[in-house]
């Protein structure tokens, strides 16, 4: 069996990844670090090592059609936002950091942005693209299954929302080329939300 270039070898290894970033650090800026270490930085070293190029990941700005499915899923996200904030156990979870005023909500944001960023190009990147080339709908649940269980221990309803996004980001992208559409999607649509945890 060949090394280079084995799609399945670089799932399994990358795998390996997902419990060691599950200690997010004392702060949302520790959490980012974390996750951009072991879910952008080391799945990047090893698919470097297995012969994989970033593009092959999802490392590029794609096609217009990933980011025509990204607006067109924003607009739809926001009755389900409103929606959530109904919720007590969800708007008694979000925003996830406490913070002191708006420039301090702003800046954390910006580090949640950076989880999210590392989020999406682990799961909806380097779990997705290379398997997708194979087969794209075994490529979708095997990011989508790893995806939805981390979500466990967050607000119950996440949990399932959670296997559904994961597969509508996952077509996305691959419609677009890149990881980067359900990265905005995703990152846009929790400032959104928290936004309105805050306000409403």
């Amino acid at each position: 069996m060949r090394l280079k270039r084995n799609a399945w070898l670089l799932y399994a290894v990358s795998l390996a990844f997902i419990p060691l970033a599950w200690h997010r650090g004392d702060n949302v800026f520790e959490w980012a670090a974390y996750d951009l270490f072991f879910y952008v930085v080391l799945p990047l070293a090893a698919a470097y090592f297995l012969g994989f190029k970033p593009r092959e990941l999802g490392f590029q700005f794609g096609k217009k059609e990933g980011y025509k499915w990204f607006a067109v899923l924003f607009l739809l996200s926001i009755p389900i936002s409103l929606y959530g904030t109904t919720v007590p156990s969800m708007k008694s979870y979000y925003p996830v950091f406490s913070y002191s005023g708006w420039v301090d909500f702003l800046i954390k944001e910006l580090a949640v942005g950076a989880v999210m960023f590392a989020h999406e190009a682990f799961y909806r990147g380097v779990l997705l693209f290379p398997l997708a080339r194979k087969n794209e709908w075994l490529a979708i649940l095997a990011q989508d299954i790893p995806y939805t269980l981390v979500h466990i221990g967050k607000p119950g309803i996440e949990v399932p929302y959670a296997f559904f996004a994961g597969i509508i980001f996952a077509k996305m992208d691959l419609k677009g080329g890149s990881f980067l559409p359900s990265f905005f999607l995703h990152w846009l649509g929790s400032a959104l939300f928290d936004v309105m945890c805050v306000l409403l």
